[in-house]
């Protein structure tokens, strides 16, 4: 049965049922066609009344003297006028090249052709073209467009780094920030979330910390912190906010976060005895969950860094145990790659089991590491000379399928497994199926990759024949949704701007690019010859502006000895 994700059903569900269904749109009427077809005409109608009208007054206006005149000009002209005037053309065509290549590359589309869409189709009668018919490509695009914003969600990302240890010392040595505004602006929501409740105002050190959590300078919030504790000693959301951005090295950051675990199992349990007198109380002790679990986790975390791995193994146990129902923060996929670290592949597959269910939201942990423990049986004796001889096994056929399918959710991870793109520092939140989880997914597992041999020779043979099964993935996926066409909007906002924003399917270049490259390149090459060789260019292009007058000597001519044959006719 085919896996589907569910995040995408219920942003489908959602799409379509704000949407009307095409079978029950009103047929349009007689009149609103014919309107819609005069308005479509209109340009077209005028355009032929113009030549027309030029027709009609041709010899008052005296049109063909007035272009043996320009003929003569022409003529007269030296080949330097050429070489500047073609020359000139190169430069702005050249410029209007270089303007087009560079906003392509910003926002994935043609400039030429957003300004005709969006300013010169209106003023030619382009805008009754929306009046469409209900089973029309561009109700079908304006459909898929909704769907897509809904499946754009934005996730935590369950592996993100410490900011004070990793990211700012990352700052310190290469001077640049690895976190956008945006998704920091994300970070400060979710703690918002995660940390604070109704109740706050309650205890003043609560309330300190409720305004350094909406701080945006990181100063700021140290202070604020520490006044926290000043209030009170027990405050945990203030350990847990030094721990995160003062701490400089794991070390501290696990030492603040065991401070903040002994006063968080306090107000825990003390929550725990008053959940049931009030609403306010229950808020409360949600809020002191969240934040026993996030110091846990982060202590897990802590350990795994330091090579306790074995005790961070057992607290991401405890805590799945513990809080069954907090199955959104994601702790399988750190404990699954704590457990490839262990090498500990029977557990690995047991997690496996559990949450790769058609039911539950995939990810790229999940499915990757579904597809490197089938490859991992195979891999080592892999050739692709031998399997084109005498064809796949049934093992390597079930491995191929893996590694198709987990291709299939995220295209983007490859590249940096096969190292075909550089990795960068993941940031604190990811698009699923986009290229903010490939960068995370490959920043922690590729090394679980490497260990096992022959897996990425696999992955390298076999991963770009998932696109022969999905010629159009953005209308139709083969195992999965189709893909999301707004991962590359959302992955700039995630992404750093010194990274390159990995796209998916490869958009081609607008026609605009390649005409405004072959006009810069073509003149560029006649102001060159006529430069080089100007006695050539210059006869060269006088025959082709004479052209024009002899046809219509030619014309005029035939036109004379016809009207002569009529006259000696009638005579006779």
């Amino acid at each position: 049965m085919a896996d589907r994700d569910y995040l995408g059903e219920v942003a489908t569900a959602a799409a379509f049922s704000s949407t009307p269904a095409r079978g029950l749109s009103p047929p349009l009427g007689w009149k609103e066609r014919l309107r819609a077809g005069m308005a479509g005409a209109g340009a077209s109608l005028w355009f032929v009344a113009g030549l027309g009208l030029l027709y009609a007054l041709r010899v008052p206006l005296r049109l063909c003297e007035h272009l043996a005149a320009v003929t003569g000009f022409l003529n007269s002209l030296t080949p330097k006028f050429y070489v500047a005037l073609t020359g000139t053309s190169s430069l702005i065509s050249g410029l209007i090249f270089i303007f087009e290549w560079w906003y392509f590359h910003k926002h994935g589309t043609s400039f030429i052709e957003q300004v005709s869409i969006n300013h010169l189709r209106p003023l030619m009668g382009g805008t009754e073209s929306s009046i469409a018919e209900p089973g029309s490509p561009s109700n079908r695009e304006n459909e898929t467009s909704r769907q897509n914003v809904s499946e754009c969600k934005v996730w935590r990302n369950p592996l993100n780094l410490f900011r004070g240890a990793e990211y700012r010392r990352y700052t310190w040595v290469t001077g640049k920030e690895p976190l956008t505004y945006y998704d920091m602006n994300l970070s400060a929501q979710d703690h918002q979330t995660f940390f604070t409740c109704d109740t706050d105002f309650l205890r003043p050190s609560d309330t300190v910390m409720q305004k350094a959590w909406r701080e945006r300078n990181p100063p700021a919030r140290i202070k604020a912190a520490y006044q926290a504790l000043e209030l009170n000693n027990d405050c945990a959301t203030a350990y847990v906010l030094l721990a995160e951005e003062e701490a400089t090295t794991i070390v501290d950051a696990e030492r603040l976060f065991k401070q903040a675990l002994k006063a968080g199992e306090t107000i825990y349990k003390r929550s725990q005895q008053c959940q049931h007198q009030s609403p306010q109380h229950e808020a409360q002790l949600r809020r002191d969950t969240n934040v026993l679990v996030y110091i846990k986790r982060r202590l897990a975390m802590c350990a795994r860094k330091l090579g306790r791995i074995r005790e961070a193994v057992k607290i991401m146990r405890d805590l799945m145990k513990e809080f069954p129902p907090l199955t959104m923060l994601n702790i399988h996929e750190n404990l699954l790659e704590s457990l490839l670290e262990l090498q500990a592949y029977a557990d690995v597959q047991a997690v496996l089991a559990k949450y790769d269910d058609i039911s539950l939201p995939k990810s790229a942990a999940i499915c990757y590491t579904a597809a490197l423990l089938k490859t991992r049986t195979v891999s080592d004796k892999f050739s692709p000379e031998t399997a084109s001889r005498r064809g796949l096994s049934t093992a390597e056929i079930s491995a191929v399928e893996a590694i198709h399918r987990a291709v299939e959710f995220n295209p983007h991870v490859p590249k940096y497994l096969l190292e075909m793109k550089s990795l960068i520092l993941p940031p604190e939140h990811i698009l699923k199926r986009g290229d903010s989880e490939a960068v995370a997914y490959a920043f922690f597992h590729l090394q679980h990759w490497k260990r096992i041999e022959g897996a990425l020779n696999l992955l390298q043979c076999t991963w770009e024949g998932t696109f022969r099964m999905i010629p159009y993935p953005l209308e139709k996926g083969h195992l999965f949704y189709p893909y999301p066409s707004c991962t590359e909007a959302a992955d700039r906002e995630l992404l750093p701007t010194f990274h390159h924003v990995s796209v998916y399917p490869k958009k081609e270049l607008p026609f605009f690019i390649h005409f405004t490259a072959g006009l810069c390149s073509s003149t560029a090459m006649i102001a060159l010859l006529t430069h080089q060789f100007p006695e050539i260019m210059g006869v060269f292009a006088k025959a082709n502006i004479s052209v024009v007058p002899l046809i219509q000597m030619e014309k005029g001519q035939n036109h004379r000895m016809l009207m002569g044959r009529d006259i000696g006719a009638a005579l006779l």
